[in-house]
């Protein structure tokens, strides 16, 4: 559809919304016309999400209109959303484990019969949503039994449910894998070919260019610009979100790595006990660990940091060797673990900017009596800000209020605090816009240029491949091979990661 052949289904106009000292929209406008896929693109900070909240009737604007085919609307609560037709589905799913997959999806609209929950109707009802969405399992199942992937599908059945017209998706693919992604593909072609218009946000500017027949782009809460389905490239995204060219996006310095910073040796996890794990880290040494999902990964980065008991094996930094039983043993001998998730891991969101910078290095910083040296989590604060270039309005902001980008850097500063040997990091730019990601990357060079080794593990392809000097490639828990800089590439990774060692081993040795 374009704006010659149809009226908008959905209009922003004019909207701006402000909080205290922020401004995070500044007049935006947007059109999403019937059976569309618009993809709503930015760096994090852009406006992405207040606008989603906006339309979805979260928060409301402080200025500017909302139009339904035409006519101006009030959405003043979720509620007024649903009965527009608008349903947002989250990026953190918003669905109770703890009932059936039925129950979700008419939670708090559960229809009734001589005043009880009509349980047959809803199971023949969510099943014809289900089979829209092409889930194959029972109204019956309990949520809690499923994977993300088909939690993802039961929320979609759930919008579907209350006749959405626009469906909402934040950032939909961050916790799926390729073939659950694939099947989330299938599903948002069907329902805009059935007339359901879709607002696509992600930070995979693959999938923007795969699935969107529009790109709109934000930049500092305004409009920078749309493209259309023919003219979408990852370059012309790109240079509109960030207002200028990328060049060097990986930017790359060959160190000269010293002395092994971390060697392990024999090591087997918990999550998979039958395969020991050997290979070493040197200072400044930037290696990344590839895999599938489910290759054993972040199993084995929990086990170095402590997280998790270690079955058997040893670990040695800076030549000696250490017992990490915590957590705490493991920051005590000089290694940091930046978590997957950093909501729910990594910081405490509640709390303030300050707070969370000073968290893992509060032992080493109190005063006598057990007082908090409030001196230091602001001279460490501060560091970090100017450092990290952290975007906030203050030391005392809550940390929930940033973008993801800059709480990812929080916690990334509230390692660099504890000045580590090894720094760990497990999905160090997933969820954030291509802006941030560059930051971490700068940060990465910078920290190996002083000699820490970097660890990390990542699910983008390209990442692998711009930042590593070695890759280490799991599958299905064992260390199938390594690379080094100069045979990586993405053929060789793939054939480890699905095991094919022996013709890679071949490959590698001619």
């Amino acid at each position: 559809m374009t704006e010659s052949d149809a009226t908008p289904l959905l209009e922003v106009r004019d909207v701006t919304r402000r909080f205290p000292g922020v401004i995070a929209l500044r007049g935006v406008n947007l059109k999403l016309f019937p059976g569309e896929v618009l993809a709503v693109i930015g760096e994090n900070g852009a406006g992405k999400s207040t606008l989603m909240k906006i339309l979805a009737g979260v928060q409301k604007p402080s200025e500017g209109q909302i139009h339904i085919n035409g006519k101006p609307v009030e959405i003043n609560s979720v509620h007024d959303a649903m009965t527009h037709g608008i349903a947002l589905i989250h990026q953190e799913l918003n669905l109770s484990d703890n009932l059936d997959v039925g129950a979700n999806i008419f939670l708090g609209r559960e229809p009734r019969k001589f005043g009880m929950i009509d349980k047959a109707r809803i199971a023949r009802e969510a099943q014809v949503f289900l089979d829209q969405v092409g889930l194959n399992v029972s109204p019956s199942t309990l949520v809690s039994d499923l994977s993300i992937g088909r939690q993802q599908m039961v929320e979609i059945a759930k919008a579907l449910s209350i006749n959405a017209r626009v469906l909402i998706m934040d950032e939909p693919t961050s916790s799926l894998s390729t073939r659950e992604s694939e099947a989330l593909f299938k599903v948002v072609k069907n329902l805009r070919d059935k007339g359901v218009s879709i607002i696509y946000i992600s930070h995979r500017l693959g999938e923007v260019k795969l699935l969107a027949d529009r790109v709109s782009v934000l930049r500092d809460g305004a409009n920078a610009g749309e493209i259309p389905r023919s003219e979408v490239t990852h370059d012309r995204m790109v240079r509109m979100m960030v207002g200028r060219d990328i060049a060097q996006f990986y930017a790359r310095t060959c160190h000269t790595p010293g002395a092994a910073a971390l060697e392990v040796r024999g090591l087997r996890t918990m999550a998979n006990p039958a395969h020991a794990l050997n290979f070493s880290i040197r200072s400044g040494e930037i290696v990344g660990m590839a895999g599938l999902v489910g290759a054993g990964r972040t199993e084995t980065l929990r086990t170095l940091f402590g997280i998790d008991r270690a079955v058997g094996g040893e670990i040695l930094v800076r030549g000696n060797a250490v017992n990490v039983h915590s957590p705490l043993d493991a920051i005590d001998s000089g290694l940091a673990l930046v978590p997957e998730d950093r909501k729910q891991q990594g910081l405490i969101i509640e709390m303030m900017v300050c707070t969370n910078t000073s968290l893992a290095s509060l032992r080493r910083s109190s005063k006598k009596a057990g007082f908090l040296n409030r001196a230091y989590e602001r001279d460490v604060t501060k560091e970090m800000i100017g450092r990290l270039r952290i975007k906030t309005p203050g030391p005392e902001q809550i940390a929930q209020y940033l973008s993801g980008g800059n709480q990812q850097k929080i916690v990334l500063g509230k390692w660099l605090a504890m000045k580590p040997s090894v720094l760990m990091l497990d999905e160090p730019t997933r969820g954030i816009d291509v802006g941030a990601k560059q930051e971490i990357y700068r940060l990465m060079e910078e920290l190996a240029g002083q000699g820490v080794a970097i660890l990390f593990v990542s699910s983008e392809m390209e990442e692998v491949l711009g930042m590593s000097d070695r890759a280490l490639v799991m599958h299905e828990g064992k260390l199938t091979g390594e690379l080094s800089r100069s045979q990586l590439n993405e053929e060789a990774i793939m054939r480890l990661a699905t095991g094919n060692v022996e013709e890679e081993n071949a490959t590698a040795g001619a």
